[in-house]
């Protein structure tokens, strides 16, 4: 197990860990003593009606989802709601490679899917806070996942979901993405197998992941009309060191690596034999499906496709000049419109 500077409780903090015991993997193996990283907000109320669930994305912590998406004036409100923000396995606060005892650490760490994620939280859930349904699920990106995964796999217990940017199922472009990602970071030199000890020595290739999602995470309109001097940088070279390596350069490469891999592989059709239309239609939720219009990685039109799939899913497509990253919530009247699709999803009757 090696020590991180990066995932503490002062960058990502205030967070408290559960351990939910041995759990066994859908991919076979078993991941021993499962640690959720999560932070509670708000009060859960005594008929445990009000919780409000909210799943992590790709090199995410409970810390930047709080920061974005909660708090007095937004839709996620903790004076109305209990809202539970779990770190998915992989964040590096969860149980993650570079957190994980030999021989299961580094490159050894079982693989683990989005589906195993959501039986975990399931057990925090029901076992840590006795909460047996939610008045919604919601996350982005790789949140929207497990978001779907939580409306599919235990349709009584989500009353609504909204799924924001992201798909049920994913797509030959994402699964391609991941290879690009998963090449970029196992090809440095220093990576040895998986072995590198510091992760500061694998810098090199840290680099050029920042680099890639410079190019797929943001768009064509965000990068060609300099909206990077809005947040201060003086050149694209200057944003590019300074904010999008700043983000990426201090991770955990095999963290980003087990999160990759089952960011490839969500699926919600593996649970009707492949049948994704099967799969959606068991979904009782309300359900909002929110996709950026701007998005290269999960398109408005391939979101589109499978809201139509959901029994009555109402589709909101977010108006932004950011693509994927647009997460980030960096435009004014991006929060605007997640506030206001979410506030009349949570108003919905169910």
């Amino acid at each position: 197990m090696s020590e991180h500077t990066y995932y503490n409780q002062a960058l990502h903090g205030p967070f408290e860990t559960h351990d939910i015991g041995d759990l066994a993997l859908e991919e076979g193996g078993t991941l021993r003593a499962c640690t959720l990283a999560y932070s509670t907000h708000g009060t859960l109320n005594a008929a445990r009606d009000n919780a409000i669930l909210v799943p992590t994305w790709y090199s995410g912590t409970t810390k930047i989802m709080e920061q974005v998406y909660i708090g007095e004036g937004h839709a996620l409100d903790p004076g109305k709601y209990f809202i539970i923000v779990v770190s998915q396995i992989g964040s590096g606060t969860s149980s993650s490679p570079h957190n994980t005892a030999a021989p299961f650490n580094a490159s050894r760490f079982p693989k683990v899917r989005i589906g195993d994620d959501v039986r975990a939280q399931h057990r925090l859930l029901t076992e840590k806070f006795g909460i047996t349904q939610l008045a919604l699920v919601f996350g982005g990106s790789m949140g929207a996942q497990q978001t779907y995964e939580w409306a599919v796999r235990f349709p009584a217990m989500v009353k609504r979901a909204a799924p924001l940017a992201g798909t049920a199922k994913n797509k030959p472009n994402v699964f391609m993405m991941g290879e690009v990602i998963r090449n970029i970071l196992t090809s440095d030199p220093a990576f040895d197998g998986g072995f590198y000890g510091d992760s500061a020595r694998m810098h090199n290739a840290l680099r050029q992941h920042a680099h890639f999602f410079t190019v797929i995470g943001w768009c064509h309109e965000f990068l060609h009309a300099e909206m990077w001097r809005a947040l201060g940088f003086s050149s694209l070279e200057d944003f590019t060191t300074g904010f999008m390596e700043g983000y990426f350069l201090p991770m955990d490469p095999n963290d980003l690596l087990a999160m990759v891999w089952k960011w490839q592989r969500g699926d919600v059709s593996r649970h009707t034999g492949g049948d994704l239309a099967a799969a959606l239609a068991r979904i009782t939720a309300k359900v909002t499906v929110m996709p950026i219009e701007t998005d290269l990685i999960f398109p408005p039109e391939v979101c589109a496709v499978e809201a139509a799939l959901v029994p009555g899913a109402n589709l909101q497509v977010i108006k932004s000049r950011c693509g994927h990253l647009g997460l980030f919530a960096i435009e004014p009247d991006y929060m605007e419109q997640i506030d206001r699709h979410l506030r009349e999803l949570l108003g919905t009757v169910v």
